[in-house]
């Protein structure tokens, strides 16, 4: 699998804007949207897939109702740069299912936490006894989401 930048032409473009979309779509039924049969619609698919340029296929799950009503921020600092001690904090960030996403970032603090829990108690516990003693943390800023004004996965893909 490749990082570099891989040229789309209409139908792979068409492919991922379809599927970013609606995940759920049948073979059948994208290659309707895409304009081509449903063999060459998945062999398209498949070399996407193979090349790395998708990556899997997920649900979104609306977290309230399933109790997590709590959604924030957590900018990290680290105590050091050394590489074993940023290893160990990647390695344990990863461990903590709290953790939606993970950044390393620019500016004022070294990394960007999505963090999602259920309720004030539990983003306390998560603060105290799960993120603060992860190694090298210096330095935390936690920002509470209050509402999410736009929420999305969709790359903007050109047609």
């Amino acid at each position: 699998m490749s990082n570099s930048y891989q040229h789309l032409d209409a139908v792979d473009s068409a492919i991922l804007v379809a599927l970013q979309e609606d995940a759920s779509l049948s073979n059948v039924r994208l290659a309707e949207k895409v304009g081509l049969s449903p063999a060459a619609t998945l062999s398209r698919v498949r070399n996407l897939e193979k090349d790395g340029v998708i990556e899997g296929y997920a649900i979104r799950v609306n977290q309230e109702k399933i109790g997590f009503g709590l959604l924030f921020f957590v900018s990290v600092q680290l105590s050091s740069h050394d590489v074993d001690l940023v290893e160990k904090f990647r390695i344990a960030i990863r461990e903590l299912p709290e953790v939606i996403e993970c950044h390393f970032v620019t500016g004022g603090s070294d990394y960007l936490l999505k963090v999602a829990v259920k309720d004030r108690a539990a983003l306390e516990d998560f603060l105290v006894k799960k993120l603060t003693p992860l190694p090298g943390v210096d330095r935390m800023q936690t920002s509470l989401v209050l509402n999410e004004v736009k929420k999305g996965t969709i790359l903007p893909v050109e047609k």
